[in-house]
């Protein structure tokens, strides 16, 4: 797994240059925010069931279809799979917090799960809808604790939804 440091120092490397205005200030900005990033990775792992819950009801609340018959979350096993799948989103979303980089997301998460979900065809719509409500969920769990930049919460989200996009919303 890349952080933002590995990744930066790679990309000069690659292209044979030296640090410039803009690599220091990446990582300026990135050791800046560590214990903010730090902070909202603690409060996503000891809120994480809450978390999910709330944006599960959130989700089922909006797209209430999901969950009468013929739904995808209609039956307890199904219902079960979908939080599940936003609690593993959840997870991984944390991991790339704290590494200030999206790549553990591509490596670990995205690689064929668009084509996988298309073939089970589990929606993908709201499955981004979801992602973006926990991050919301986020975001305000983390202003509540005073974090008072949480800009940074919004890239790994973003990238989830974004790669798994396509938007069938």
């Amino acid at each position: 797994m890349k952080d933002a440091v590995t990744s930066l120092i790679r990309n000069y490397d690659v292209s044979g240059r030296y640090f410039d205005r803009a690599a220091m200030d990446a990582l300026q900005s990135y050791f800046k925010s560590g214990n903010d990033r730090i902070a909202v990775a603690t409060m996503v792992t000891g809120n994480a069931a809450a978390i999910v819950k709330t944006a599960g009801a959130t989700l089922f609340e909006t797209v209430p279809e999901l969950l009468r018959p013929g739904g995808n979350a209609y039956t307890t096993r199904r219902y079960s799979a979908c939080l599940r799948d936003m609690d593993y989103y959840l997870r991984y979303a944390s991991y790339a917090l704290v590494a200030g980089d999206t790549n553990v997301l591509d490596e670990r998460v995205l690689q064929g799960l668009r084509e996988t979900y298309n073939s089970l065809g589990v929606p993908i719509g709201p499955t981004v809808m979801g992602i973006q409500i926990m991050k919301d969920v986020v975001k305000a769990i983390a202003m509540e604790a005073g974090i008072a930049d949480v800009g940074f919460i919004d890239a790994p989200f973003d990238h989830l939804a974004r790669d798994l996009g396509e938007k069938n919303l």
